[in-house]
């Protein structure tokens, strides 16, 4: 209806203003129902090129709409509004439409088949997954399954950072442990692990079990002095606990990168040489600098410090022109809010290669800090971690589904609280029990019906005009749109609210009205209804990871 609407729209403009017939017409949902169906500022938008009273335009406009049976009126409302009103019938054809797609309906092609990448979770193998990583995984899950269903071509992808100080003081954690020191000890690594976790390394190593993970196969040789062998097992161990964390989470990946294997395949060497070439980086005080401020940075950035040891966005540039080579024309890094610092180096360095990468790219989706709340107050430390809420955590308390959904319901960018009391409840407090709840009540009523399905694709639909049946129409009408939007903005959160709102205008006309009635044309009219709002739902919760069960 949006399409046609703007259809309608373009060729009223461009009998009333030819020379402005490419004008971008903006359609919107009213927030008020007494205000129609959809909404246009477009002749407010024709006001200052036309020198017209936007009032006068908007009547204009309206005598030049082409009749469509469709619309049942337009009004003008306030400074220049057009209002739109459809016609009685109009909006449940929408019904048919999903009952027929089925779990197509609300997919596009937007996408055309182009390449996307989508980094997310990344975490160091230095410890188990925190909070902050499940926030990832679960926006980052969402942003792929989002961009699927719109046409893209998806490629999940796990960066592990599995070189630098940050392994060096693991393996020492492990070596420390190995040999009875604890953390109390003056021994301990300043810069050491201390949770539970380093302990179950440490013996594991000695007695040599055998760790699988993702990538490697590794065995345990039990000499505390190799600490070559104990940082490769460590890594290992600590990827295999990821991985676990992540399969538990419903989490998958098609490609793991290693940053170590940028350098042992001289990646990073070749990019700090094509920097060079490039005449955009400088020595000084024994360091080599990058000359970010030719490409907007505010300050000209570190790339080799003076003992020799690259700086941080150094293998992340090189990474990134290995993502390029790849073929991907399009990524997208869902990444923690402390890495905002790095945005502007990665983007400068790939600039300066001059290897034709767009400026702003890749795209980056950043989140903030999650506070975990039980029982009113703050949980801070996890046994296993030793220092932080651990995403098993999550997981254990309040089961995958509510932790997904409650690590991906706000915008990436705000802090998030996760009270693991309401992600526990039962009741309508819960979103994630209220949308599931919808699901399985619409289940329960076409159960106790036993009727045919298939037989509810063509049924009299003219009986559905009550107030929550049109609010119900017009929310499943939005459902293309929303998961349309939700990838082009990035948002995932998007979605997890609009199922929200249908589960609530479910829930609103579930109480106000009997589905099994003795009348069969209303009965049939309102169980095809039922039967594609359960279709959206299952739908919906699906682009969020999330189960869609039949019974609770």
């Amino acid at each position: 209806m949006k399409a046609h609407l703007t259809q309608l729209l373009a060729q009223a403009a461009k009998t009333v203003a030819p020379e402005q017939a490419g004008i971008e017409i903006l359609l919107e949902r009213p927030k008020s129902e007494s205000h129609g169906d959809f909404s246009t500022n477009l002749a407010m938008l024709l006001a200052k090129p036309l020198r017209k009273n936007p009032r006068i335009i908007a009547e204009e406009l309206i005598k030049a709409l082409p009749t469509s049976s469709e619309v049942a009126k337009a009004e003008i409302a306030g400074v220049g509004f057009i209002n739109f009103f459809l016609a009685s019938g109009t909006k449940a054809r929408i019904v048919p439409q999903i009952l027929q797609a089925g779990e197509k309906f609300g997919l596009s092609d937007a996408g055309k088949g182009h390449k996307v990448m989508v980094e997310f979770v990344s975490a160091n193998p230095t410890g188990p997954l925190h909070v902050g990583h499940g926030r990832g995984a679960a926006v980052g899950d969402c942003l792929s399954r989002l961009l699927a269903a719109t046409g893209w071509d998806v490629t999940r992808e796990f960066y592990y950072n599995d070189a630098g100080s940050q392994i060096d003081n693991l393996v020492l954690s492990v070596q420390c442990r190995s040999r009875g020191i604890t953390p109390d000890d003056p021994a301990w690594p300043e810069d050491g692990y201390r949770g539970d976790y380093i302990t179950d390394i440490a013996q594991a190593y000695l007695a040599k079990k055998t760790i699988h993970s993702k990538t490697q196969q590794v065995t345990g040789l039990g000499d505390v002095n190799d600490l070559a062998a104990m940082r490769e097992f460590a890594v290992a161990y600590l990827r295999h606990e990821q991985d676990q964390d992540l399969q538990a989470f419903g989490v998958d990946f098609d490609v793991f990168s290693l940053e170590s294997a940028l350098y042992t395949d001289g990646k990073v060497n070749e990019t700090v040489t094509k920097l060079i070439d490039s005449g955009h980086t400088y020595q000084q005080d024994n360091a080599l600098w990058l000359r970010t401020t030719d490409f907007g940075d505010d300050k000209d950035r570190v790339m080799r410090k003076a003992d020799g040891g690259y700086t941080y966005f150094v293998p992340d540039i090189a990474y990134h022109v290995d993502k390029w080579q790849r073929g991907f024309e399009r990524v997208i890094n869902e990444q923690g809010a402390d890495h905002h610092s790095t945005i502007n180096r990665v983007r400068a360095g790939l600039q300066a290669l001059n290897m034709g990468i767009p400026q702003g790219w890749p795209d980056y989706v950043l989140h903030q800090m999650v506070t975990v709340m039980r029982n009113g107050e703050e949980m801070k430390i996890s046994k296993r971690s030793g220092s932080y809420v651990t995403l098993r955590d999550l997981i254990d308390e309040v089961g995958r589904d509510a932790t997904r959904y409650f690590l991906a319901v706000r915008r990436p960018d705000s802090q998030l609280v996760f009270d693991i009391d309401l992600a526990r409840a039962q009741t309508n407090d819960n979103p994630v029990y209220y949308i599931q709840y919808a699901h399985a009540r619409i289940c329960s009523v076409l159960n106790q019906w036993g009727g045919d399905l298939n037989t509810l694709f063509n049924v009299d639909l003219s009986t559905l005009n009550t107030e929550h049946e049109l609010a119900l129409l017009q929310r499943l009408a939005d459902f293309p749109e929303v998961i349309a939007n939700a990838a082009l903005e990035l948002a995932p959160y998007a979605l997890a609210n609009y199922l929200k709102d249908l589960a609530a205008d479910l829930h609103s006309y579930y109480n106000a009205q009997q589905f099994l009635v003795d009348d069969e044309v209303i009965k049939l009219a309102r169980l095809a209804l039922v039967a594609a709002t359960r279709q959206v739902l299952s739908s919906g919760l699906k682009l969020l990871g999330i189960n869609a069960p039949e019974k609770m």
